[in-house]
């Protein structure tokens, strides 16, 4: 199977109403072309799954302003003013997650794991309708995993079998949210041949990723390419 792909050839996999998983932290490693491709399909109530909602003009936020959105989890949306605008107004549903529950989540989704076990947010709204579990006097609330039918990543270097690597922190959640998607897409900043990407700087293991699209130009990265 040939994994690399121009934009054009995904929209088949993209329809409304389903989940889809985005990496990046405010923009930083977010694959924007992937974000400005489901622009253009214009497909609606999608729920989100990421870190942030980015800003109103840049990221996830895009999706957020152009109304495609039902739902949002996420760890915060202070960022991104229209996304509070539209849970006042009842247009957007949005469930907070911390942010280091979160990610736990998602690999846990990745994993195959039953949830993950946490105190942060025993005592606080974060807790409600979650289930408790005592362990050794202690008490934990079962976070429940998170998987998503799409995840889309941003890679810095990727092969054209999908191994990726991550420059500096444009690596952030990518490679869990790479793991926790029924299909995986990578927007790739540079793509090199297999022999090309030292195996050692490959965060990201090309069996878990579906399609592969060029977006973008690289520049001063830390990826051993020979």
């Amino acid at each position: 199977m040939n994994k690399v792909v121009k934009f054009e050839d995904l929209k088949f996999i993209f329809k409304d109403g389903m989940s889809i998983m985005i990496g990046g932290f405010l923009d930083c490693g977010t694959p924007d072309g992937l974000i400005d491709m489901l622009i253009k399909l214009n497909v609606r109530n999608l729920t989100i799954i990421g870190n942030d909602t980015g800003f109103p003009d840049r990221g996830i936020g895009k999706l957020i302003v152009n109304g495609q959105v039902k739902k949002v989890i996420a760890s915060h949306i202070g960022t991104n003013p229209e996304t509070g605008r539209k849970i006042i107004n009842g247009d957007i549903a949005v469930e907070l997650s911390p942010q280091g529950t979160l990610i736990e989540r998602i690999r846990a989704g990745g994993a195959g794991l039953g949830g993950v076990l946490t105190q942060t947010g025993i005592g606080t709204v974060v807790e409600d309708g979650k289930q408790k579990i005592k362990i050794n006097g202690k008490e934990y609330l079962l976070e429940l995993p998170i998987k998503a039918d799409v995840a889309l990543v941003k890679g810095s270097v990727v092969d054209e079998f999908g191994n990726v690597c991550y420059k500096g922190t444009t690596k952030n959640f990518n490679p869990y949210i790479a793991m926790a998607g029924r299909t995986v897409i990578v927007e790739a900043e540079r793509i090199v041949r297999c022999d090309q990407l030292e195996s050692e700087y490959a965060m990201t293991p090309g069996v878990l990723v579906n399609y592969i699209v060029e977006g973008g130009t690289l520049n001063d990265c830390r990826c051993k390419v020979s």
